[in-house]
């Protein structure tokens, strides 16, 4: 692979995904209000989370009873047109050997499920509807880590941090259920975001910020647009965003047009006086004339440029003026 191929990807790799929240419960100020079916199971309490900051949490501790099926579902989300989201979930389990007497059927797992929908659903509803309502499973989540009774009276907590992502989505938005068979748990905080590319300047073109596809392999094609001072010289001008947020593929470029030099890696400035200074007619020289006009005009812009002359930031104190003495046999620069 050529070098500046490389240089370029490596460019583009470090632009950071741009991650857009639709929902998380760490920001709320008041009763969260999801629905919990039956009433015996999923309890929405105020809590303290591992940096002793207020949250609104749900937590659900029926061991001791066979056959849990606890449910919990949030309100309505707007998907925001992202036709793939993200679930960060954070959660505490308790360890079902530190429980005395437990019986078999305890659990240290949960299932995410989500429900696409075009609009919000009335919360009068009975438990039946939402019992059979066309739930798609996401994943069973499991806790790497789960605390004892001598933990909890420790107050040491061991909060596990886990992300799903789901789609296609087409619908206007949907609902995340939570269900529970058996586990002792605290759901701390959930975290609803899409991932999108970045607005980026690459290759003198300028790309927008660009919703990430479908699937988490989906690459989807951004149109670039030539900076200012600058012009197409390959066709078409575009970059793929991954399903991570990230650029890649770059194809097509743009250039500095005439008059103008790249700055700074993606900016084209203006040519300093001493390289924009016209030319006196040409016609009127002869050959040896013309060489030593041009040999000392060289020579008069390295004298007056300051020394950054070979960082690219040069400049010329006036512009040249020439007055060409025919007569004399001999060029000046005055």
């Amino acid at each position: 692979m050529p070098a500046d191929l490389l240089t370029v990807l490596c460019v583009i790799t470090t632009v950071y995904a741009v991650e857009e929240t639709v929902m998380d419960t760490r920001t709320a100020t008041a009763e969260l209000g999801w629905i919990a079916y039956p009433a015996s199971g999923w309890e929405e309490v105020s809590g303290y989370d591992e940096n002793l900051n207020t949250i609104r949490t749900y937590q659900v501790c029926n061991v001791f009873e066979p056959s849990q099926n606890n449910w919990l579902l949030t309100t309505f989300i707007d998907r925001r047109g992202a036709q793939r989201v993200y679930v960060e979930m954070r959660f505490t389990v308790r360890d079902c050997s530190s429980i005395p007497s437990v019986p078999g059927s305890c659990k240290e797992t949960f299932n995410l499920y989500y429900y696409e929908t075009d609009s919000v659903i009335a919360t009068t509803k009975g438990t039946s509807f939402w019992m059979e309502a066309p739930y798609l499973k996401v994943d069973t989540i499991a806790a790497d880590e789960s605390f004892s009774q001598v933990d909890f009276g420790g107050r040491l907590m061991k909060v596990n941090t886990e992300v799903r992502s789901f789609g296609p989505l087409s619908r206007n938005g949907f609902y995340l259920a939570f269900q529970d068979y058996g586990a002792c748990m605290s759901l701390l905080s959930v975290r609803v975001f899409h991932k999108k590319c970045p607005s980026v300047v690459q290759n003198f073109a300028i790309f927008p910020e660009t919703m990430t596809g479908a699937e988490s392999t989906s690459l989807v094609i951004a149109r670039g647009t030539c900076i200012a001072n600058s012009e197409e010289v390959d066709v078409p001008i575009k970059l793929y965003c991954n399903g991570d947020g990230e650029w890649m593929v770059p194809i097509g470029s743009c250039t500095c047009k005439a008059g103008f030099e790249p700055d700074n890696g993606n900016v084209c400035r203006a040519l300093g006086p001493c390289l924009r200074t016209s030319w006196p007619d040409d016609s009127l020289l002869s050959p040896v004339h013309l060489a030593v006009l041009l040999l000392q005009f060289q020579l008069f812009c390295l004298r007056l440029w300051n020394p950054d002359l070979f960082t690219g930031h040069a400049t010329c104190p006036r512009p040249a003026v020439f007055n060409t003495l025919e007569t004399a046999g001999v060029v000046e620069i005055l």
